[in-house]
């Protein structure tokens, strides 16, 4: 007598399986969502490069300003205040480049200070250099360690030796930042507060910038 096996798949173990293969599959291959593959995302390189809302307020200042500019070189030396001087600030991409100068016919000696100062996105922080032909001072690095706070940049420059006034090189050294305070889009002001390595201590506002956009 001969047996036929007779092999009976049930419905339920085959849905069981079904489920149990798609899943097996699904962990392996996840699912890509759509609005991956419909929007690149932009790189790194460009969105550090994008102009935020720190660019757009440098931007706002271009143009030419009067400058009223008060010097007081030792913390005993009596202020010497000039007015004949003008700023004239353009954005060179990210960058406000500010080239200062006396006014046309003014009695001033002739000189360029010339300042940059730009957002940092990667770093976070505000970053500024300067540079001027009246002091052997090379060029003036500073940055700063926070955003701007109430319409108010504070930056510290790098170790500034002076030459001194007197015959011989006396190489003073100095401690000092840079305090930017905008009022408005038309009146800002830009101070410059020293301290000598003398054992003192003492801090004086050694130069004193205040602008006023030029109509």
């Amino acid at each position: 007598m001969k047996f036929r096996i007779v092999h009976v798949v049930r419905p339920a173990l085959t849905a069981c399986c079904s489920i149990a293969l798609l899943t097996a599959l699904a962990v392996a291959n996840p699912p890509v969502l759509a609005a991956q593959t419909a929007v690149p995302m932009h790189s790194a390189l460009e969105r550090m490069s994008a102009a935020g809302p720190e660019a757009s307020d440098l931007a706002r200042q271009t143009g030419t300003w009067n400058v009223k500019q008060t010097m007081q070189l030792a913390a005993d030396a009596t202020p010497i205040v000039t007015t004949d001087i003008l700023a004239q600030r353009k954005m060179v991409g990210a960058y406000q480049e500010e080239i200062m100068k006396p006014a046309p016919g003014s009695k001033t000696a002739d000189f360029r200070r010339i300042a940059y100062l730009t957002y940092y996105t990667v770093e976070g922080r505000w970053q500024y250099v300067s540079m001027d032909t009246r002091d052997p001072v090379g060029i003036m690095p500073a940055l700063n360690f926070e955003k701007e706070t109430n319409g108010k940049v504070t930056l510290e420059f790098a170790p500034l030796v002076f030459v001194g006034s007197g015959q011989q090189v006396e190489g003073r050294l100095y401690r000092s930042n840079l305090v930017i305070t905008r009022y408005s889009d038309d009146h800002e002001l830009v101070q410059q507060f020293f301290t000598q390595a003398d054992g003192t201590g003492r801090q004086w506002l050694g130069v004193q910038y205040d602008y006023t956009r030029k109509r």
